[in-house]
């Protein structure tokens, strides 16, 4: 006698262009390159779970968006022994990334374009460029300030695969 299983249940195919509902995600980081690098991890696993897959044009340019604001924050905004906060929030068709550090002085200011042989300088630029809009304000639960950038995700083409 055979038993027949039952059919496993379809996995729902992601869409490019998901419609969120309502997501957040808040984490203090310590304020070192590990914790920066970090923040970038679990948000690129965050992203993946609400909906955004890896390798997409969105996922990317989030990504890397988290990865400039986070590395801002310990190499700018580090003062010992204080963490920064990473948030992600997710709503409609838009993700807002907030990072806060405690150094209110040390504000985001984006340089212009950048010589070769210069090291850095380049990482506001390219926020400011990958977001729909971006800016500051000054952190109303203590000091420093949140940088935040928000893009919108219905907005980003996907990549082609160029082998077809």
């Amino acid at each position: 006698m055979t038993s027949k299983q039952p059919p496993l249940p379809k996995r729902p195919a992601r869409t490019a262009q998901p419609r969120f509902t309502w997501h957040h995600f808040t984490m203090r980081f310590s304020s070192t390159p590990r914790g920066a690098r970090l923040a970038r991890r679990l948000a690129g696993e965050r992203l993946d779970a609400w909906g955004i897959p890896y390798g997409s044009e969105a996922h990317d340019a989030l990504l890397l968006t988290v990865a400039e604001l986070s590395s801002n924050a310990v190499r700018h905004g580090h003062v010992h022994g204080r963490d920064f906060r990473l948030r992600l929030v997710a709503e409609g068709t838009a993700i807002r990334i907030e990072v806060t550090d405690t150094r209110g002085e040390c504000l985001p200011t984006p340089v212009g374009p950048a010589s070769s042989d210069q090291e850095g300088g380049r990482g506001l630029l390219l926020v400011a460029a990958l977001a729909d809009r971006w800016g500051w304000y000054p952190c109303v639960d203590g000091p420093g300030k949140t940088v935040w950038a928000v893009l919108e995700v219905s907005r980003r083409p996907e990549r082609q695969d160029s082998s077809q």
